[in-house]
């Protein structure tokens, strides 16, 4: 006896082969956070895209090269992200994660003067393929666009925001550079740059999503909560990375400590240890005046001593607790998207 199934055309087998697809080709963790504002994320590409143009040949040039290496776009998807759970992404919306987008920037570019870097991310900076001074005033020009589009939104708390950020960043590098002749090691003062230095960009794009459509000042707030403790792990994260050699990266080993800079790693082990020999290796490399050997014995002793392990949980506490602020009535496929977005910025490898 023969059995005859009738499959209805159009129907079952276009199911079967997504269902196949989709358990051989799992959505990775950058396809869940950017699933829930795919349309609008292109929307905003073309966006960034228009607003780094311009008429002089020179200027247009280093603009280009800028776009061309612009990243993921991780501050304006959290943006619409937040938006997105509370209303609709809309003109004001995209303005207001450009100008974010712009200032954070404008930011590097002028960082990677005053560390007088030549590379980031595995990338050549502007500075290192122009000159210091074209990338200062290039800065300054994509720091002025970024102020059109925040007044564009035409809302003065979304302008009070962005500008409120620009203060944080500067104020935040300040402090750091404050910190150089400090003569003790401590958490507290190291939590205090990065809240501004790094965090506050993701406090901000949290902030001004929900913001921008209207959200009540609460819902505001924990969006703010959340885009700290987020950004904070970010930092933790790009902290860790300073004690690995991996071109990836975009930075050698020990590439903070030769700028003077003491992250959470080695900030634990100091107090953990107390040995005066390893506290006077510790500021000569505040004081910059610390040889190649040093530093590296230095790194060495941060690691052995569980300095990286330490940093991790901090980073996985940052985590856990940014996730634990995100309201219950949150659209399921945003909150997977914000999950997946923390996790990807605690597990990437550059």
């Amino acid at each position: 006896m023969k059995f005859h199934v009738k499959v209805q055309k159009n129907t079952i087998f276009p199911v079967l082969l997504l269902l196949l697809y989709t358990n051989l080709f799992p959505m990775d963790r950058v396809d869940i956070i950017k699933q829930p504002i795919i349309h609008e994320l292109e929307a905003f590409r073309e966006l960034f895209i228009s607003s780094l143009k311009s008429d002089n040949p020179l200027l247009d040039n280093v603009l280009s090269y800028i776009k061309n290496r612009s990243g993921k776009m991780m501050r304006p998807i959290l943006v619409m992200l937040i938006a997105k759970t509370y209303g609709i992404i809309d003109d004001s919306v995209r303005h207001v994660a450009l100008s974010l987008e712009l200032l954070h920037t404008a930011s590097l570019v002028h960082d990677d003067v005053v560390d007088e870097s030549s590379e980031r991310r595995g990338q050549q900076s502007v500075n290192a393929v122009y000159n210091n001074k074209l990338s200062v005033l290039v800065g300054d020009y994509i720091l002025a666009t970024c102020l059109k589009h925040a007044s564009l939104t035409g809302n003065i708390k979304l302008v009070e925001l962005v500008s409120n950020l620009g203060q944080e960043l500067s104020l935040g590098e300040v402090i750091q550079l404050a910190n150089l002749s400090n003569k003790q090691f401590s958490e507290d003062d190291y939590f205090n740059v990065i809240r501004r230095k790094t965090a506050a960009l993701f406090t901000a794009a949290a902030e001004c999503g929900a913001v921008a459509v209207g959200a009540s000042e609460k819902d505001a707030k924990s969006a703010a909560a959340f885009g700290e403790m987020l950004g904070i792990a970010f930092q933790i994260k790009d902290d860790i990375f300073d004690y690995y050699d991996d071109d990836a990266i975009g930075k050698p080993t020990g590439n903070d400590m030769a700028e003077g800079k003491l992250t959470l790693p080695a900030i634990y082990v100091l107090n953990k240890m107390n040995d005066k020999a390893l506290n006077d290796v510790a500021l000569r490399i505040r004081g910059m005046e610390a040889t190649k050997d040093e530093i590296s014995s230095f790194v060495e002793t941060v690691k052995k001593e569980g300095g990286i392990e330490y940093a991790e949980k901090v980073m996985r506490d940052y985590r856990d607790k940014a996730l634990s602020v995100l309201p219950e009535y949150m659209p399921q496929d945003i909150r997977d998207a914000l999950t997946a977005y923390i996790d990807y910025v605690i597990d990437r490898k550059k």
